[in-house]
């Protein structure tokens, strides 16, 4: 077992770990971001995600959890906060174990296209509880990636990664700059690239979605961009009733790939 530094004051170290909850640019210039919550440091333990730290409350005994996850993790730094600042990292929780995670290459090819694939676009979202919960329905209904395009809330916001619960270490999520990256890569496998939008042709349940897909999600209140809309080989909508005029766009992605996980499901005939 790894020797324990102590931290009981608001020094350099901790400064970084603060500032990577709220700014993008210095989480990636450390390379690394926190997590928080048994489920989430589970997960990510069991997928083998790189753990560089594991910070501890320095005022109170292990629970059996976190003794058997140390134990998973013998040779990571550890070390053991002062409560009150370990509060501070964990925003509004109060956690026993904080683990600081490495960031991962937003490399494409983390994601996996064979015969039955089924990758998700985000499309520019704005929130990063929208890209929480995309992720965790992508890996619900047994999506092989989530790539998140263009100018766009962040992965490793604090809000993503909690909103996920656990799912951001269970299927490869990736940042793209823009389609043209996408399309160059999704090309090379012959996947259909499918749209929602509210215009689309064709109703969700009357698309054959069995092959290989790329679906795309667009922008909380603007939709898919026009690029990707016309990079779309398809465009299919949600029949929806009542006086709402659209979904979230969370709630859209969840209800698509709940359907294409149910015509996915059915025995051929």
């Amino acid at each position: 077992m790894s020797p324990v530094q102590r931290i009981s004051s608001r020094n350099a170290r901790f400064q970084v770990w603060q500032a990577s909850l709220t700014n993008r640019t210095k989480r990636q210039r450390s390379g690394e971001f926190l997590v928080q919550g048994v489920r989430p440091i589970s997960v990510a333990v069991d997928n083998g995600w790189p753990v560089r730290t594991v910070v501890t409350d320095a005022s109170r005994p292990l629970s059996r959890w976190a003794s058997d996850l140390l134990q998973r993790l013998p040779s990571v730094e550890r070390v053991a906060m002062a409560p009150e600042l370990l509060a501070e990292l964990g925003e509004k929780e109060e956690p026993e174990l904080i683990a600081v995670l490495e960031l991962p290459a937003d490399d494409l090819d983390r994601i996996p296209v064979g015969p039955e694939f089924l990758g998700v676009v985000f499309d520019r979202p704005t929130g990063p509880g929208n890209i929480g919960s995309i992720i965790r329905s992508a890996d619900a209904f047994g999506a092989d990636g989530v790539i998140v395009t263009g100018h766009a809330a962040d992965i490793y916001d604090p809000k993503a990664v909690r909103a996920t619960t656990g799912s951001l270490f269970a299927i490869p999520a990736v940042r793209a700059p823009s389609h043209r990256e996408v399309l160059d890569w999704v090309r090379r496998s012959p996947v259909a690239v499918v749209g929602t939008d509210e215009h689309g042709s064709t109703d969700v349940y009357d698309f054959d979605f069995t092959q290989p897909v790329l679906l795309l999600i667009g922008n909380e209140t603007a939709g898919l961009s026009t690029a990707w809309k016309e990079a779309a080989d398809h465009l299919v909508r949600i029949p929806i009733t009542g006086s709402a005029s659209s979904l979230n766009a969370a709630n859209a992605a969840t209800a698509v790939l709940y359907e294409i996980s149910r015509q996915r499901s059915r025995p051929p005939h």
